[in-house]
């Protein structure tokens, strides 16, 4: 196994300046595909506006490589929507969306319902709370799907400084994903961010996809494409470094409680009871139980929604 992981790291793992912009821009005409790029947003104005902005002027304005930016809000309260919109990207709530079917709390499922509101045959997400935010991160990660037929999908690699430090950031992947993949899924040890939010995938294979409704919703993307198309159609790409808000310790227990969940479902598909974690906070009278349910639903693939068949067929 780790001679085929050596194999796919020399073959499958490129840096952001192996495809020049030009060079991506002849394979798009070439293709004729078309790219979407979606940021799921709850609470971010302060850093989605920026995002969209460099996309529209770096890759709409100067290069036409984006096709459509749709910036999906999942309940904001503050003025992310406003911002977006102002900044350039087309504005959808979450909950506008497949209304028959009640939307819950979670990034996997803001995801899900991005295909439905989304046109390209490329669907790049990107995380709303990047800082410094630059444009190779797009163009970082649909490159390939844009020069390489067999590849579908593409995560995105990169520094995460914390604290001043470089790559501490990204506890959860260290503690908790990189040791289930590499005990359970070793073909996939080879993925340096595997739960990075920047990625790119063919909608051909996203809607035959389940997606967690929550965090666990890239691990489980991962392992379910590495199952359904495999290794060799999965790719990373260096783009440099990643500037983001970090979680709080009690966050991060959640996030892991959920990737284990998700991890968990695969590796038994079993009818098990629905989990939750129990966390303390020191209150008045000393410490206090917190109890959280953990995420465990997941929506089917998309191309099993007769909404999303339909518009696809028109």
């Amino acid at each position: 196994m780790l001679k085929e992981v050596e194999r796919w790291l020399s073959t499958r793992s490129w840096s952001v300046a192996d495809r020049p912009l030009h060079g991506i821009m002849s394979a798009k005409r070439a293709s004729g595909s078309t790219v979407s790029v979606v940021l799921p947003a709850l609470n971010e104005e302060e850093t989605v506006g920026e995002i969209v902005a460099v996309i529209r002027d770096d890759l709409m304005r100067q290069v036409p490589l984006v096709d459509e930016i749709v910036v999906v809000d999942s309940g904001s309260t503050d003025r992310t929507s406003e911002v977006a919109a102002a900044a350039g990207a087309r504005v959808v709530h979450r909950d506008e969306i497949l209304p028959r079917i009640p939307a819950v709390p979670g990034k996997g499922e803001v995801l899900w319902r991005s295909l439905l509101v989304t046109s390209g045959d490329i669907v790049c997400f990107i995380d709303a709370d990047l800082r410094e935010f630059s444009s190779d991160f797009v163009s970082g990660i649909v490159g390939p799907l844009l020069t390489e037929p067999d590849v579908d999908l593409v995560k995105g690699m990169y520094d995460r400084p914390l604290a001043g430090a470089a790559g501490q950031g990204g506890r959860v992947t260290e503690l908790m994903a990189r040791p289930l993949l590499n005990m359970h899924w070793p073909q996939l040890a080879g993925f340096v961010q595997p739960l990075g939010g920047e990625y790119a995938a063919r909608r051909s294979l996203l809607e035959q996809l389940p997606f967690p409704v929550g965090y666990g919703v890239e691990l489980g993307m991962l392992v379910d494409a590495l199952h359904l198309v495999g290794l060799d159609a999965l790719a990373q790409v260096d783009v440099g470094e990643r500037k983001h808000r970090h979680q709080d310790g009690q966050a991060l227990g959640r996030m892991s409680a959920a990737i284990y969940r998700t991890a968990q479902l695969r590796l038994a598909r079993g009818h098990l009871i629905r989990p939750s974690l129990t966390q303390f906070e020191r209150g008045e009278d000393g410490f206090e139980p917190r109890t959280y349910s953990v995420d465990t639903e997941e929506r089917p693939p998309m191309a099993e929604i007769s909404e999303y068949v339909k518009r696809r067929a028109a």
